[in-house]
Order: structure tokens, then C-alpha cells, then sequence
């Protein structure tokens, strides 16, 4: 047609601009707006318009301002349309300054702001859990005689639900029914979440039945919610029921609902029903996602089926997916529970050249299966590449490597890990103390192992019978129970005196050195185990106990 001599005018551009878009053939467009550009034919407003949305639709927001400054230096004045169309690709993809500062523009213009301004910045600054800007504008939009909309309102429900500020939520939702609003079924189903989310089943049903009330139909996603939350607590059966509810009701489950009830019997311990809906969704003509298979794996690798497991990762493969780094972290994991450390180093150097970043789990599991092994070195290997990798050893990384240092009598460096681990504000747990404990029972230093005890009930941490196995475990029965009397009895009076706990003529047969430490110990700790009566009591030993007068 221009090869003719003949030029569309503006308005058939805009009408070929619109149909191109339309139809997903955004290149094109861009190629007839240059040769627009080229030929003379000045473009207006609208065209504008229909461009910028096109950038914005696509996250292409430099593109977009570049050409808002085009259009500028055009003479072509932007309108409340071009700013908001510009303000929502902004907040999209996070870039909430040069939003606002759009409005700001936009306001200097004298163009008026809308329920279309504002919602795009609300729902930014949510979807970026800033609440607190996000409730700004939203002030700012009443303050400027804007009308929230039931959008409005669904975006900062769903916000503070994610946050967990469910009261709040609950208040959003009422004001929607104050301003003549109508909650619809994305207003229930943010809430649904909410309630899902912090474990609260009957406010989520009650919800669910006051949204049927009202004539609105349950979503796939509401019935994904409510089958998601009632797994994660193992109330499995209630899950199920669910299911089938919503089946009845003509929405049918998807590839979400499957994984999700997988999952929660994977989580069970209970494989048969896991296999049934893995098979039953395959059945159906769905394909399994990545994490359908990842759970599986998991699953069969913890009730020792590694052989199930390798064949679920090969048809994995065979569906087009890559198996990700918690695919490989539960193989080496069973391995590791095998004892097969040769092949789950393996699988972890196949994993890195993968282009995988393993995780502190994985590491940890390598680290605690080297230790456990007496495989000092390797689990110190894992412990320092795992450092150099950038990652930070957690308070179950430092224990297992403890562990191993405590049992090759390595008790130094056990310790200097320990201070470590506390120096980088990681609290030691029962266990961590438990393995001092034992090994400075094992080279009777009981003075010691008394004052890791006291110190561990210092810091609020239970005992449990393995505890005080370690504990006792070097003392013959008779002086077990001797021991016991003297924590139960003696260590509250404050009128003991030392004698008192190393006489052999009152404490009988002498001959056990450890024995005498031991009591001698507890008297030097005394005051830090004013609690431990109580502690003891309810702990393995109590039968030893039982059979002392107190």
C-alpha cells in the first residue's frame, strides 16, 4: 500500500496495532509503529496506549518508559490511561519507586487518579510484604475520594494472610460488606488460606459453608487449600473426604491436588495410598510434575525401598524431567541410611556436575554418615567445602561432626568445634551436650560431665533417659542408686559438706573411683542442680528410685 504511494491514516494503524497484539504478534506491531514513525503518520495517544501495555505485558518496563519519553518529546501528551497502564507494569515486577514517582507525575499534570492507580500499587507493595505502604496508599486513596474496590480489598486480605494477621484479614473482609461491596470468591478464598495457613480448620469450614450460603461455587483452588492445610497437620482421612466432596460438587482434582495428598501420606509413612493417587492421577491422563516424583522418591526411600526409588527417578527422566537437588539429596540419604558411602558420594559428585547446589541438609547428612562411620576426614571434608561453598553449618551440622570427634576420643577439637558453634550464636542442644557428656564419663572426668550437665539444664534443655544413661552408665547398679539418693536428698541441703560425699565408710564399698568423683562432682556443681530432683525423677532412672525411701 505505501509502496503504492498510498498511507494508511493514523486511525487504520491503530486498528492493525490492536490486531496484531491481539493476537500475540507483538513484533509485528512494534516493526508497523516504526514504519509508521518512518512514513510520516504521527501517532496518538491511544497508539501510544496500545504499545506501552504490549511492553508491559511482556515485564519489558525500560522498553515502556523509553517509549513514554518518546511520546513526550512527540508533543503527544500522556493521559491518566498511559500513566496507569505504566504504574501497573511497574508494581508487577517490583519496581515500586518508579511507580510512585509516576503517580507523583501524574498528580503534577493534573490527571485523575483511580481504583485503576492505586490497586496496582497496593497489590505491589503485597505481593513484596510491605503492608505498611501498602495500607499508606490505601489511606491515600480514600483521603483523595477514590472508592476502594472489591480488588482493593481482596489484595490486602490476601496480603495479611500470607503475613498472618488474620484479625486484620477478618476486618478487611467485614468492611467490604460496610461499603455496599460483595466479598467474591476471591475474598473467601485469601481467608481460606489464612486460616488454613495457621493450622485454624474451623474458621476455614465456616468460611466454606458461608461462601455456598451466598451462591458462590468453591474453585479448584479452594478445595486445594482446604486439601493442602488438612495434610500438613496428617489429618489425612478429613483430606480425603474433601476429595471426594469436591468431586461430588463437579470441580475434579488436578495435578496439585495429587501432589499434595501424596505428599501428606509420603509424610505418613503410608506408601500404599501414596502409590494409589500417584497412580490413580497418571490414570486420569495427568502428568506428574517434578515434585510429585520428588516426594514419591522421597517416600519409598525412607521405608528402605531404594530400588522403588530408582525406578520412579528413571521414569521421572523418561517424562522430560531433570531430577532436582532434593531428588539427589534423598538418594544419597538412603544411602547413607545403608551405610553405601562410596555411592552417595557419588550421586553428590554427579549432583555438582549437574550444575546442583547442594544443601545444608545434604551436606549434613554426608558430614553425620562420615562421622558416624569414624570417617573423620571425609565428614571434616564435607564440613569445609561445605563452607566454602558459602553456606553456614547449622547447630545439627556442628553435633554430627561432634559426635564423630567425641567417639575417636578426638575431645580437643570436639570442643574447640563447640565454642565454635556457640560463637556464631548456634545453641548447642541436649544431644550436643549428651556426647561431651559421654565421652568425659568414658575418661572420668566427672567434674567435667557434671558441669556440662548443670549447664545444660541452665539453659532450659530437657535430659532424657539417654542422658542420664550416659551419666550413670559407669556406676554399678548399688552406687546408681546411691547417686540418685544423693541428687534427691543431699544436693538441696545446704548444710552438707564435702565429707559427706566421700566417706566410703557411709557411702559403702570404696573401691569405685569413679564412683567417689562422681559424688564429689555434684557436690562442686551443687547450686546449678537444685532442679535436677524433679528432672530425675521423671527420667529412665526412676526406677532405680523407686526403691529408696525418700
Amino acid at each position: 500500500m505505501v509502496g503504492n504511494g498510498f498511507l494508511p491514516d493514523v486511525r487504520n494503524c491503530k486498528s492493525i496495532l490492536r490486531m496484531l497484539i491481539g493476537g500475540n504478534l507483538v513484533d509485528r506491531a512494534r516493526e508497523i509503529y516504526g514504519e509508521m514513525i518512518r512514513v510520516g503518520i504521527s501517532p496518538t495517544v491511544v497508539t501510544f496506549n496500545t504499545l506501552l501495555d504490549s511492553f508491559c505485558k511482556e515485564g519489558k518496563v525500560q522498553e515502556a518508559l523509553d517509549l513514554l519519553s518518546e511520546m513526550q518529546e512527540k508533543g503527544c501528551m500522556p493521559s491518566d490511561v498511559t500513566y496507569n497502564v505504566l504504574i501497573n507494569g511497574l508494581s508487577k515486577v517490583g519496581k515500586m519507586d518508579k511507580a510512585v514517582e509516576l503517580v507523583t507525575e501524574m498528580q503534577i499534570h493534573g490527571l485523575a487518579v483511580s481504583s485503576y492507580t492505586y490497586n496496582p500499587l497496593i497489590h505491589g507493595y503485597c505481593i513484596g510484604g510491605n503492608l505498611r505502604n501498602a495500607f499508606k496508599f490505601f489511606n491515600e486513596m480514600i483521603s483523595n475520594g477514590v472508592s476502594p474496590t472489591i480488588t482493593t480489598y481482596n489484595t490486602l486480605i490476601n496480603g495479611l494472610c500470607k503475613k498472618g494477621r488474620l484479625e486484620e484479614a477478618r476486618l478487611q473482609f467485614d468492611e467490604i460488606l460496610s461499603n455496599n461491596l460483595t466479598p467474591d470468591i476471591i475474598s473467601f478464598n485469601s481467608l481460606i488460606y489464612g486460616y488454613c495457613h495457621e493450622k485454624k480448620f474451623e474458621e476455614a469450614f465456616w468460611l466454606f459453608d458461608e461462601l455456598r450460603r451466598k451462591h458462590l461455587r468453591p474453585t479448584i483452588s479452594t478445595y486445594n487449600t482446604l486439601i493442602y492445610g488438612l495434610c500438613q497437620v496428617g489429618a489425612l482421612e478429613e483430606a480425603k473426604r474433601v476429595m471426594h466432596e469436591m468431586v461430588i460438587g463437579g470441580c475434579f482434582p488436578d495435578t496439585l491436588t495429587y501432589t499434595v495428598l501424596i505428599n501428606g501420606y509420603c509424610k505418613a509413612g503410608d506408601l500404599i495410598m501414596a502409590r494409589k493417587f500417584f497412580d490413580e492421577m497418571v490414570g486420569k491422563g495427568m502428568h506428574p510434575n517434578c515434585y510429585a516424583y520428588t516426594t514419591l522418591i522421597d517416600g519409598e526411600i525412607r521405608l528402605g525401598s531404594l530400588h522403588e526409588a530408582y525406578g520412579l527417578l528413571q521414569k521421572m527422566v523418561q517424562d522430560g524431567f531433570v531430577p532436582d537437588s532434593v531428588a539427589y539429596a534423598s538418594l544419597i540419604w538412603g544411602h547413607c541410611q545403608k551405610g553405601e558411602l562410596r555411592e552417595a558420594r557419588e550421586l553428590f559428585g554427579e549432583m555438582k556436575r549437574r550444575g546442583l547446589s547442594p544443601s545444608i541438609v545434604t551436606y549434613t547428612v554426608l558430614i553425620h554418615a562420615h562421622a558416624a562411620e569414624g570417617r573423620l576426614y571425609m565428614a571434616c571434608r564435607f564440613f569445609f567445602e561445605m563452607i566454602e561453598s558459602g553456606l553456614s553449618p547449622d547447630e545439627i551440622t556442628y553435633t554430627a561432626l561432634i559426635n564423630g570427634l567425641c567417639k575417636e576420643g578426638s575431645i580437643d577439637q570436639a570442643y574447640s568445634l563447640f565454642y565454635e558453634m556457640e560463637g556464631k550464636g548456634l545453641s548447642p542442644d541436649k544431644y550436643t551436650y549428651t556426647m561431651l557428656m559421654d565421652e568425659n564419663c568414658n575418661m572420668g572426668n566427672w567434674q567435667e560431665a557434671i558441669r556440662l550437665y548443670a549447664e545444660m539444664l541452665g539453659r532450659g534443655l530437657e535430659p532424657d533417659s539417654c542422658t542420664h544413661a550416659v551419666l550413670f552408665k559407669r556406676l554399678r547398679k548399688d552406687h546408681k542408686i546411691h547417686a540418685i539418693r544423693v541428687l534427691v536428698n543431699e544436693v538441696l541441703s545446704s548444710e552438707m559438706v564435702a565429707e559427706n560425699f566421700v566417706r566410703s565408710d557411709e557411702w559403702g564399698d570404696s573401691s569405685n573411683h569413679d564412683y567417689r568423683n562422681f559424688l564429689a562432682a555434684i557436690l562442686m556443681n551443687k547450686l546449678n542442680l537444685m532442679r535436677v530432683t524433679f528432672r530425675l525423677l521423671a527420667s529412665h532412672w526412676f526406677e532405680c528410685c523407686s526403691c529408696i525411701n525418700i
